[in-house]
């Protein structure tokens, strides 16, 4: 089943190792998106995927794509227009001391997008399955309505239609509320994803008595946002929620449940120490969560584990994108977590 992800990608400028932005003299580049990150995991586990976006016609543009080709991603369907592509700059965290985001974004290619750009028949002619994320209708009120008409004609075509919830305060600037917007979306979502928090800033459901800057993260708490999610929107028979427990910035614990027709799976928690990047990780748990929903069909629990073991990974591989293979995650889902030299 081939896969199609909707959304933007940038550049990304890191300063090298843990400096801060006001040391940095050099920035390490890479690119990433949240779909698109979906998108290079897929790829990774051999499923066809096309990635849309609108890029500017330019050097920067085509190095953008040439970076996604590498990766094994569709790049046919995206569109050209616009003058810029985003950019987002990355202080990474480093134990008591967190990581810090700025995006300079506006007016990039995607945020000027308006409807009848993508030719959404098209682009769903030979696919399955559609994932965006709530990071593209935040972008700006052209990106909303485009994202409205992909779900539309996804859904109008059969396919299994995914979204993560995925809030960003600083991005929701351009006249209506998150949940406004999202309210309409999601109601064409078949699957939906979130981290401890998107279900209370988006829609303003609660887990009762939890606190994620503890370190600890109560996975029963999560059922009701799960049923409460189900109740307003149902559509969903499929609901995930990855859970973090922030220790440090260089030290958290990782878990999730999955919640499908009123039953709950939750997965092994992970003790993440010395993480190297943990952007991208809950990207890398949705692209983890589409391959085994696909492979292991009816079989939840293992689609779930397979979700938290990629993501898992992640959280040791530099960039925003997962650069693992199933085997690999198939190994930590054994519980081998040695991390002993392959030779």
């Amino acid at each position: 089943m081939k896969v199609v992800t909707f959304g933007e990608i940038m550049m990304r400028l890191s300063p090298p190792g843990f400096q801060r932005l006001s040391q940095a003299h050099s920035f390490d580049i890479v690119y990433g998106g949240g779909e698109a990150n979906v998108a290079v995991s897929l790829a990774n586990y051999g499923v066809a995927v096309d990635y849309v976006t609108r890029l500017p016609k330019n050097e920067i543009g085509e190095a953008c794509k040439r970076f996604l080709r590498e990766q094994g991603v569709g790049v046919d369907k995206i569109v050209s227009g616009g003058e810029r592509l985003g950019i987002y700059f990355l202080e990474m965290g480093a134990s008591s001391r967190g990581s810090l985001v700025v995006y300079d974004r506006a007016g990039s290619s995607i945020s000027t997008i308006e409807p009848g750009m993508v030719d959404w028949k098209s682009v769903f002619a030979d696919a399955g399955w559609f994932h965006w994320t709530g990071i593209t209708p935040a972008i700006s009120r052209g990106a909303a309505e485009v994202c409205l008409e992909a779900v539309k004609a996804a859904k109008e075509m059969g396919l299994t239609v995914s979204c993560d919830l995925n809030y960003r305060s600083k991005l929701w600037k351009w006249g209506r509320k998150a949940g406004e917007v999202m309210s309409e979306l999601v109601p064409y979502c078949d699957v939906a994803i979130g981290n401890e928090e998107d279900a209370a800033q988006v829609f303003g459901i609660h887990a009762a008595d939890t606190d994620v800057t503890s370190g600890q993260v109560d996975a029963a708490k999560y059922r009701a946002v799960c049923e409460q999610l189900a109740q307003r929107f149902p559509s969903l028979q499929t609901i995930a929620i990855t859970l973090r427990g922030s220790l440090s910035a260089s030290h958290n614990t990782w878990s999730g449940i999955l919640w499908h027709a009123g039953k709950i799976w939750v997965a092994p928690q992970f003790d993440i120490t010395n993480i190297v990047d943990r952007v991208g990780a809950g990207d890398a748990f949705m692209g983890g969560l589409i391959y085994g929903l696909l492979k292991y069909g009816d079989d939840k629990q293992s689609s779930l584990n397979f979700a938290v073991a990629a993501s898992c990974l992640k959280h040791t591989i530099f960039g925003d994108c997962n650069a693992v293979t199933v085997a690999e995650v198939e190994k930590l889902m054994g519980g081998d977590t040695s991390g002993r030299v392959s030779r």
